[in-house]
Parts: C-alpha cells; structure tokens; sequence
C-alpha cells in the first residue's frame, strides 16, 4: 500500500473544524508523518494512526502551523514506553528547541532519538521500500519538499525466455533490477531477453509552503500525486505573493507544469469558511485536483 491520510489541512490558525497541516504516508509497513501541527496527536487518535509505528518524522520549517504538536508527541511517545529508535528530520535548528524543552521538564527519553538535519537537495532516507529525497522549496524562511518513491524491481522475469537462455533461478532477483547474465563461457545474455518491464515506481511528492516559483515543477516532475499548498484563492494573488504562498490556482499552474497525475491542495487560510471554490479554481487549470480533506487516505 502506498497512501497519503491527511490529519490536517489548515494554514496558521485552527478554523471551522480544520487543523494545521500534517500528513501521514503510508509505504507497505512504514509509516512517515510528515509536518507536526497542534492538534496532530488528536488527529492521530481519532484517525486511528498509530505513533508506535511512526519511525521517521520529516518537518519542512519552523512555522508553528507545521511543528507545535512536535514535543508533546515525542514526550507522549515516552510516556507511552516507546523503545524503538525515532528518527527526526529537520531544519537544523529545531534540535536546539527539542533539547532545551526536554532539559526544562527535565524529561528523559526512554528511547534513541537521531536528529537529521536538512540541508542540500538529495536522498535522506532508503531502505528496500521507498526513498524518501528533500527539496527547497521558496518561503519566507528556509522550507524543504519531500519526495516518496517506492523502491522496486522495474524488470519482470519472463520464465519461458529465461529457460531458453538457460538462465539458473538463483540470478532472477539481479534480472529484476537490470542486470545481465553472464554465462561460464563468458556469453552475454541481456537483460531484455529474459525479462518484461513492469510499470515505473510510484511517487509522491509534499512541497510544503512556497511562493509560486515554477523551479519546484521541475523537482516534482512526473510524480503521481503532488500536494501542493494554496493558501488563497486567485483574488488574492497580492496578498498570497506578500506572504510568500500560493492561490490554488498557481498550484495547479504547478502541477501542470510537472506534468504529474494528480493534484492534492490544502494549507488553506483560516479566513475561507468553505474550501468549494479552491477546487473549482484549480480544476480550471489542472482538472485532476482534489481538495486534500482531513481524515481522507489517498492512495498514490
């Protein structure tokens, strides 16, 4: 399973039942949270997201409305006899935070706790299950991108061609990933005489809060679902410029230009009581858009 829940989809302030932006992503057994705004652990709850499962947390800046639910998760984590390692990606300030807050109640963690501070674009996490990469992105302060992709096979053994090539089964798991066979002889077999393509990896990309710049279109290309924010609505372009946000709109403006599947849009302002008029924007520019609704799971 590959899916994105959406625990909250608001901008800085909680509003008509909507929360600060967090994410859940969903990659076989892992489980990423992605952004930690109030309420997340209340969210969590009522979503059924467990927090022992989550073993890489990914926060994109140092705007409240993405990390005020941080500490009180972390310190509920140990209240809760927590012992498997956490792993924290972050501006490299937020560990200064982390640690004078846990000093101050004098709180000792009852399991590892690795900071990973973010930095240049590029792979921050792989194991044989996905590959997590982060990107900057353009707000008023640093901010990053997160870009999921599932790690698999792209080659699907053909048992017939392979027979015929004489291929042993203990090389099919090195076919699958594109290697070729080489006889005792020294003959080459290729690797497309004995296998099929199977269809390119899945992907998923957050670009968190940015002003319109069409560079992030360039580092989400091609992903199957991108989320990305839209603040206002395209009346308010000024005011979204000023504050360094997007219009939905200008989001899907963005998607169009990676030429990706799918659309999500959230970060909405506290001042729009009712999100209809997001959707209906974007899907003028970009008709594969929906609104990313809290307590919704998205499959990628």
């Amino acid at each position: 399973m590959f899916a994105v829940t959406i625990l909250g989809n608001n901008s800085a302030l909680p509003a008509f039942d909507r929360h600060p932006t967090a994410q859940i992503i969903t990659v076989d057994e892992h489980i990423f949270l992605v952004d930690c705004g109030e309420g997340t652990q209340s969210q969590m709850t009522k979503y059924k997201i467990r927090r022992s499962k989550i073993n890489h947390i990914f926060i994109s800046h140092l705007h409240g409305d993405h990390y005020f639910g941080l500490i009180g998760l972390i310190t509920s984590m140990g209240l809760l006899g927590r012992l498997q390692e956490l792993h924290l990606h972050a501006p490299a300030a937020l560990k200064e935070m982390i640690d004078l807050q846990l000093k101050a109640a004098d709180t000792q963690l009852p399991f590892p706790f690795y900071f990973h501070c973010l930095g240049d674009d590029g792979v921050i996490f792989r194991d044989n299950k996905v590959e997590v990469s982060c990107f900057k992105v353009f707000h008023r302060i640093e901010c990053w991108g997160f870009l999921f992709k599932q790690v698999k096979p792209f080659r699907r053994i053909n048992p017939e061609k392979a027979k015929l090539h004489a291929v042993p089964s203990s090389y099919f798991d090195k076919l699958k990933w594109g290697e070729h066979y080489v006889t005792k002889e020294g003959a080459i077999i290729e690797n497309e005489w004995v296998t099929d393509p199977l269809p390119k990896a899945k992907s998923y990309a957050y670009s968190a809060d940015t002003i319109y710049d069409e560079r992030i279109a360039e580092k989400v290309f091609g992903t199957d679902v991108l989320y990305h924010e839209a603040t206002y609505l395209k009346d308010l372009e000024e005011r979204a410029t000023k504050r360094f946000h997007c219009t939905a709109a200008q989001a899907a403006r963005i998607a169009q230009k990676a030429s990706v599947t799918r659309l999500l849009i959230g970060h909405f302002s506290s001042k729009y009581e009712t999100l209809e008029g997001f959707e209906q924007e974007a899907r003028e520019i970009f008709s594969n858009t929906d609104l990313a609704l809290e307590g919704v799971t998205y499959r990628i």
